[in-house]
This record gives structure tokens, sequence and C-alpha cells, in this order.
């Protein structure tokens, strides 16, 4: 089959959602992410990518640190809500359980799978949006949502955004085990036939 060239401005890439939390005007603030991704393993640093327009970037910025929060799939409903309200309008605090780690001013959500406190290390602009860069300063997971002390997706059953418009999925079907099922992949064997896959 021929491949077709799009015109697409933005490609349609499945992305996990995140809460991003941050402390902004003396409260917590959260919104809906989707481009956040790590950036390096030592020190662990992961970026979020933001509108400059928004109003939760003042609070990382004055305090230095930020939180992303895994939600479960069936957290659609408010998740999708915080991402349609801006935290300058509407108080989203109250939405959620809160609590703090470490760093003080990063809060997270007890509902959320996971959660991950991180301290601002450095910031780039570009001509729309701006990369928040954060080193990962802990993070907090619920035992329910482990397999022998690991993070078990299938348990956990994350949300995904599907670019550039939706809509939300959710994860949790098991395919194969990383490094591990290309081990025995033998070079001479033809392409996977991608009716199959």
């Amino acid at each position: 089959m021929g491949k077709m060239k799009m015109d697409w401005s933005l490609p349609p890439l499945p992305l996990p959602v995140a809460l991003l939390g941050a402390t902004v005007s003396g409260k917590a603030n959260f919104f809906t992410i989707v481009w956040f991704n790590m950036l390096q393993d030592n020190p662990p640093l992961i970026g979020a990518a933001m509108s400059k327009r928004r109003y939760t970037k003042n609070g990382i910025k004055e305090h230095g640190a930020f939180s992303l929060n895994i939600p479960p799939a069936h957290m659609a409903q408010v998740v999708d809500y915080c991402g349609l309200h801006s935290g300058a309008k509407v108080d989203k605090a109250g939405l959620f359980n809160i609590f703090y780690g470490e760093l003080e001013t990063a809060p997270m959500i007890q509902e959320c799978i996971l959660n991950i406190a991180c301290k601002l290390v450095d910031s780039k602009e570009f001509r729309t949006t701006e990369l928040i860069i954060g080193e990962i300063a802990e993070m907090y997971c619920e035992e329910r949502y482990l397999t022998e002390g690991n993070p078990d997706y299938r348990k956990m059953k994350p949300m995904i955004f599907f670019m550039p418009d939706g809509p939300y999925f959710r994860a949790g079907d098991f395919l194969a085990e990383a490094y591990k099922v290309g081990k025995n992949y033998m070079v001479s064997q033809p392409a996977p036939n991608s009716d199959r896959v």
C-alpha cells in the first residue's frame, strides 16, 4: 500500500495526560497537560511545554517548583474541566484532596495514580510556548498500583490523549515486555504486516 502525504499541522500522537500543579497567588492550582516528557535520567529531568499565557506558569517561576499528577481514566471529566478553565477565573484547589512532600510549593493530588514533584531548573521560550524543565525531587504512588514494588500500568489504567484534539483513551492492555521481546528477532524476518499487528 502506498503512503499518502498528509497536510496535518500536528502529528496524531498518543500522549500521556497529567495535571500540572503549582502554587499561584498563595494557593494550589492545576491544569491539564499532555506535552511533557523525560529529558534526562541522571539527574532525572522532565520537561513540560505550555502556552506562555498559562496562569500556572507564573507560580512555577515564583516558587521554583511544580508537580505532575497522573490521573486514572475514571477522572477524565474533572481532568478535562481543569484544561478548559483557567485558575485565574476558577478555584481548582477544592476539586481534589491535596498533599505536599518536601517541596512545599508543589501541590500534589491524592486521587491521582502517580505524583511527581519537581524543582524548576531551567526554562526555554519558543514563539508561543515555554518549556519548563524540572529535576524530579520525589515521587509518590499507592501500593495498590504496584506489582513487586514496580508501577503496573495494567493496574493504573492511566489516560492517553490522542493529538491534536483528542479523544482520551484508557491505557492498560499488555503488549510485550520491553527490552525482551526484541532479543530473539531475526533481521532476516519479513517486515510485520501492519494489518495483523
